[in-house]
């Protein structure tokens, strides 16, 4: 029997369940989030955004680590570590919130999933918020358990996901309302499934709980998706930054607070709760924030690629803040990027320039998201 070469650069990096059959399936490039390889490229990108908004993709999204809360103050626990009002949170709801430090900067934007009256699951964005929660529980007196389990997600994402779960769950499935969870088993797999998704499309995540099974779910997904078009992919840049969805790390990081991303919704400073940065968020609330989140559209030929590095803006000669994520959107035909700006700076149609790797573009400061302001496509 030949041996065939690892793919792979040691054991630091971690595999998903569904690595192997992502590199059947034709990835070919990966990057690294939250200490484990995550697929970045099945070809053209373009023609994943197309998959994506036609039809449906299948994405390996096991990076979105999971930190489990359990124990009798759970619900209080979690609910130190964010700003968002979760006192009406019902058992098999899932929210996005924002976890915040003592400063009100943002360390993590995950979804909080509640599986029962005392156990949560946080599905983390690309930070070690496993040590943070567990440092905080040293100290906190209440009595909780907190752990990394065995789930892995994927991403079922599209306006044809819906046809494909019903292809594999039956009728029932297609009740699961926006932002619900629901427990099934997929021959003998044990999943959780929610309406959930990084793509503001329609779509599904399927968190399997047995990492031994993930080469077999994968396939099972894919064959029973192939009579619809379903494509294995990758999570889309270009219709994450139409929909003007945050990436941690780019859009928002430790320095970032809720205000600038206009994320107030998030922020409940009447709760009687003493969540992490309250004083600080009231304190931002009430000075108001130095810098905020727009849309840009940037002239020029199409960029060929998102950014990968912050692109200074500039107004009148005077740096004014800075692009956090860039891309050509090949449907709007235009240029568009989020971009991190000084309050003073950040009018709707102000013009403005950005320095972009091929020289200095002009652009105009426009109204996020780019595209279904609504969000309707997503909660259909």
């Amino acid at each position: 029997m030949t041996q065939t070469d690892d793919f792979g650069f040691g054991t630091q990096i971690r595999k998903s369940p569904y690595f192997d059959a992502t590199v059947r399936w034709g990835a070919t490039g990966f990057s690294v989030y939250n200490h484990m390889y995550i697929p970045r490229d099945f070809g053209d990108p373009v023609q994943n955004f197309w998959n994506l908004i036609n039809d449906a993709i299948l994405c390996d999204v096991a990076v979105e680590r999971q930190v489990e809360i359990t124990g009798p103050d759970a619900a209080r626990f979690v609910q130190t570590l964010t700003p968002r009002d979760l006192s009406k949170m019902a058992v098999g709801q899932c929210k996005y919130v924002l976890i915040t430090n003592a400063q009100g900067g943002i360390l993590n934007d995950p979804i909080l999933l509640r599986l029962a009256e005392n156990h949560f699951w946080i599905s983390l964005a690309d930070s070690d918020i496993l040590l943070w929660a567990q440092g905080v529980a040293v100290h906190s007196g209440m009595d909780v358990k907190i752990r990394e389990p065995d789930v892995s997600p994927l991403q079922l994402q599209g306006p044809k996901s819906g046809a494909v779960m019903r292809a594999l769950f039956g009728d029932a499935i297609m009740d699961l309302r926006y932002y619900w969870l629901r427990r099934v088993e997929l021959d003998g797999i044990p999943l959780i499934v929610s309406r959930t998704g990084w793509s503001s499309e329609l779509g599904y995540e399927l968190y399997l709980q047995d990492g031994s099974r993930g080469d077999d779910l994968w396939e099972k997904i894919m064959a029973a998706g192939a009579p619809l078009g379903l494509k294995p992919g990758h999570t889309s840049s270009i219709r994450r930054i139409e929909g003007g969805m945050l990436s941690y790390h780019a859009d928002a990081d430790i320095d970032t607070n809720p205000y600038e991303l206009g994320l107030d919704r998030l922020v409940n400073l009447e709760i009687e709760a003493d969540f992490i940065g309250k004083d600080a968020l009231r304190r931002i609330r009430a000075e108001g924030p130095a810098r905020r989140q727009v849309g840009l559209v940037i002239e020029g030929a199409p960029l060929k690629g998102p950014n990968t590095t912050f692109w200074t803006v500039t107004q009148d000669g005077r740096t004014v803040g800075k692009v956090t994520s860039a891309i050509h959107s090949p449907r709007l035909g235009r240029n568009i990027a989020l971009a991190m700006l000084s309050v003073d700076a950040a009018q709707i149609g102000a013009r403005v320039q950005v320095r972009t790797r091929t020289g200095l573009l002009d652009a105009t400061i426009v109204e996020r998201p780019f595209y279904d302001p609504k969000k309707t496509i997503a909660a259909a």
